[in-house]
């Protein structure tokens, strides 16, 4: 596999994800879903409970700001901490 670079999915979200905020600091559900490694699915439910990350709407959209998914992602994080 001499110069080729093999990507995995996780890695190919997370750059989807930069991507798209390189032009706006605001993601699409689907994006900040794939950015935190939920479906769209789970992050809509998790909205719906108040237990997911900080968003905003205007009008029916509905956008995360990077700045609040990297707060999330850092408080939901277990850094493979012991709980027994």
């Amino acid at each position: 596999m001499d110069g080729i670079h093999v990507m995995t999915f996780e890695q190919d979200d997370v750059l989807d994800a930069r991507e798209a905020a390189r032009g706006s600091p605001y993601l699409s559900s689907k994006q900040a879903a794939r950015y935190l490694g939920f479906t769209d699915r789970s992050l809509q439910n998790m909205r719906q409970r108040g237990t997911g990350p900080s968003f905003l709407r205007f009008g029916r959209q509905v956008r995360y700001h990077i700045r609040d998914l990297i707060a999330y992602g850092a408080r939901s994080a277990d850094y493979g901490r012991d709980r027994g």
